[in-house]
């Protein structure tokens, strides 16, 4: 496993902390909302999984090691460079933003809602949006802690403000000016339907201060980087 090897090579040289870029996917479905660090962790898809799994290697290298860490679980990583020098670029493109941004642009015919009939205001899944600038922010004042002598720990990285999945095309189409037509589209297995941070603990102890946390100024900057990017 990749992980192990990492950390395996961190002892061998003697690096002695690290943080980790964790998920809000390891809580699974939420038992209370807003979600905070103390919420039990059930995954309900591979993904959570995984990164659930490396939380508890971190924690058991800890023990027998005395390795420190910071394990930071995003909520909906979004966003980018407003200056326009890098943002998301993935292939196959599987993040809600950007495949919203390319229906906008022309390189997508529409955008589909996978599930319409869940317990939120309009029917569709709510999720809690953070800016790349304010994740890497975060890393930093952690990976300051962990040097500083701070105790391993894990924090959750959110906006603290959900928005459903109907409520993030209306804002691409203000944000742009365009038409998003969409697609009805099944629930996907592993989906829960809202997903939103308690933030507290990493404002208390890190200090994180995060710019963005509104839509707007988010997509703002996705789609700044979407109509500029070289493909």
């Amino acid at each position: 496993m990749a992980a192990l090897n990492v950390l395996d090579t961190m002892r061998d040289h003697n690096v002695r902390v690290f943080v980790f870029s964790s998920t809000c996917a390891t809580y699974g479905e939420p038992q209370y909302m807003p979600l905070d660090e103390k919420h039990p962790q059930d995954p309900i898809n591979p993904y959570g999984e995984s990164k659930y799994f490396v939380e508890r290697i971190l924690k058991a290298y800890d023990r027998a090691y005395g390795l420190k860490f910071t394990a930071l679980r995003y909520f909906n990583a979004a966003g980018a460079d407003p200056e326009g020098r890098i943002g998301e670029s993935h292939d196959p493109e599987t993040h809600l933003i950007p495949l919203i941004l390319q229906v906008a642009t022309g390189a997508r015919e529409n955008i589909s809602v996978f599930g319409s009939d869940y317990d939120t205001p309009d029917g569709t899944c709510i999720r809690d949006y953070i800016h790349i600038l304010d994740l890497a922010a975060a890393h930093d004042l952690a990976m300051k802690r962990l040097i500083a002598g701070g105790a391993s720990d894990f924090y959750n990285l959110g906006s603290e403000r959900g928005y459903s999945v109907r409520e993030v095309i209306s804002t691409c189409e203000k944000i742009t000016g365009k038409s998003i037509p969409t697609v009805e589209a099944p629930r996907r297995a592993g989906d829960p339907p809202r997903l939103v941070a308690s933030a507290i603990k990493a404002r208390t102890d890190l200090g994180w201060k995060p710019k963005y946390q509104d839509l707007d100024p988010i997509v703002t900057t996705a789609w700044n980087w979407e109509q500029n990017r070289k493909f």
